[in-house]
């Protein structure tokens, strides 16, 4: 298996050039040659398998023959499998019902009790194995609206062949996501906080990469979602659930709570294998490009607004490229032409046709936030269940778009609601408490630079604090 950039000017890549790599060297993300096909008698067969034997199946032609499959498995079950203690829950994923065919799949009991876990658990794993064999070292950047940077940290903490930074915007991630990221006392872990919203925090980034110089410098990688090996693991739990729901025999639709697009992308991927997903609700707040975009086919930024579920407040969509990618039958240059008018003029619109296709699969919804509250408060009275605003979204946003009552609805659930307890505790009246390996987060010591919105300035930090150099 090859990958190959959206922007189509950089060269192909196995599998593990492409992990280590993260962003082309062109600009863009990195998406399979071809989507990996899946029958209705290769996904029926994934019932009763455990979630490390799925995640093995469904990640196997992803990775090719660029690891070899016995070390690959081996580190999956390491994650996900029987004697693994990462999780919470030994199902890994669960799935709670809400409803008359109304789902909830809880993807937060991994240890930073964010769905970002369940990926980078096992990509943390799979740069130190790739790292490890080529007695290389990378200086990993993320940029995070608040769950990735944990997620992140906890993937990539006193790994000796991994140095990261991690950017978020300076007050507009919780105190609890904040303090996830910044009590963490490894020596290769380094935080900054950006004078600036997460976007601001995403195009340094991608600045960063785009300084060829300082990028073979300081041999850069990623670990956002720009990563295609994040979508890739993110993947797999979409067949668990839709498979426990009676796939191949029935079509599933999932509700997303979507900010940078990468969610709900695995989602688009698992379709694209093979699995029968009617629709994906791409659920969001008021920061609500993405479902502006699915109303009127026109992709146009504004300024973001913080929220009370601060990880989606996002205007411009990293991932969302990788669909634009498939909807202009894999054309780099109109991909490359369109963000070019978006970087010009702040935005683009697709042609009728275009929209059509993307509208034949996905719905956006948007949530302020009062609703948000409101949604929390009721699930809280009906079910007796506590969500965070997030996974409110995606709930609110399935029941408003579930077309076919007799198919499954499935709402992500994306983070634990004690990450986000000022607003769980204004609509419910209970504070939701931390689990016990966090129970003393709000007293531990805290370490974080402040650095304003400037490239030069978090370069000079990075070449600081960071040990990685060019061989040779």
């Amino acid at each position: 298996m090859n990958y190959i950039s959206t922007r189509g000017r950089a060269p192909a890549l196995a599998f593990d050039d492409a992990l280590l790599g993260g962003l082309a060297p062109d600009g863009g993300l990195y998406v399979p040659e071809q989507w990996p096909q899946f029958s209705a008698a290769d996904i029926a067969a994934l019932e009763g398998l455990s979630y490390a034997e799925t995640a093995t199946r469904i990640m196997a032609p992803f990775i090719g023959d660029s690891l070899p499959a016995d070390d690959f498995a081996a580190m999956v079950e390491a994650v996900y499998g029987a004697e693994s203690k990462i999780f919470a829950d030994p199902v890994i994923t669960p799935l709670v019902q809400l409803g008359d065919n109304e789902w909830l799949l809880e993807l937060f009991h991994g240890p930073t009790l964010a769905f970002k876990d369940v990926a980078l658990q096992l990509i943390g794993r799979l740069f130190d194995y790739v790292l490890e064999k080529r007695g290389g070292r990378v200086t990993i950047i993320g940029a995070t609206s608040g769950d990735t940077g944990s997620a992140a940290i906890e993937a990539c903490r006193d790994r000796n062949n991994i140095v990261i930074f991690m950017l978020h915007p300076k007050g507009r991630v919780s105190e609890v996501q904040r303090r996830q990221m910044t009590t963490v006392m490894a020596d290769n872990v380094h935080n900054i906080a950006i004078e600036g919203t997460f976007d601001d925090c995403q195009a340094l980034l991608k600045a960063a990469f785009g300084d060829t110089a300082f990028r073979d410098e300081m041999q850069l990688s990623a670990v956002n979602s720009i990563n295609w090996a994040r979508v890739m693991a993110q993947t797999v739990y979409y067949f668990v659930a839709a498979v426990a729901l009676g796939a191949p025999r029935q079509s599933v639709a999932f509700s997303v709570p979507s900010g940078n697009f990468g969610n709900v992308f695995a989602g688009y991927v698992a379709r694209q294998m093979g699995l029968d997903i009617s629709r994906l609700i791409v659920a969001t707040n008021s920061n609500d490009i993405l479902a502006r975009f699915f109303e009127s086919g026109r992709y146009e930024t504004a300024t973001v607004t913080p929220t009370v579920s601060p990880s989606m407040d996002i205007q411009v969509s990293s991932n969302f490229e990788r669909l634009l990618y498939d909807l202009y039958d894999r054309d780099g240059d109109a991909v490359s032409n369109l963000l070019g008018e978006l970087a010009d003029h702040g935005g683009f619109a697709v042609d009728d046709a275009r929209l059509a296709q993307a509208r034949a699969l996905f719905t956006g919804y948007r949530l302020d936030d009062k609703a948000t509250e409101e949604t929390i408060a009721q699930l809280h009275r009906d079910n007796g269940m506590i969500i965070d605003p997030h996974t409110a979204i995606g709930v609110a946003a399935g029941r408003a778009c579930h077309r076919d009552q007799a198919e499954p609805m499935v709402a992500l659930g994306c983070a634990h609601p004690a990450k986000f307890p000022d607003v769980v505790a204004r609509a419910t009246g209970t504070l939701p408490a931390l689990p016990p390996q966090l129970a003393n987060l709000y007293d531990r010591p805290e370490a974080c630079e402040v650095l304003p919105n400037d490239l030069s300035a978090v370069q000079d930090f990075i070449r600081t604090k960071g040990t990685v150099k060019a061989s040779g």
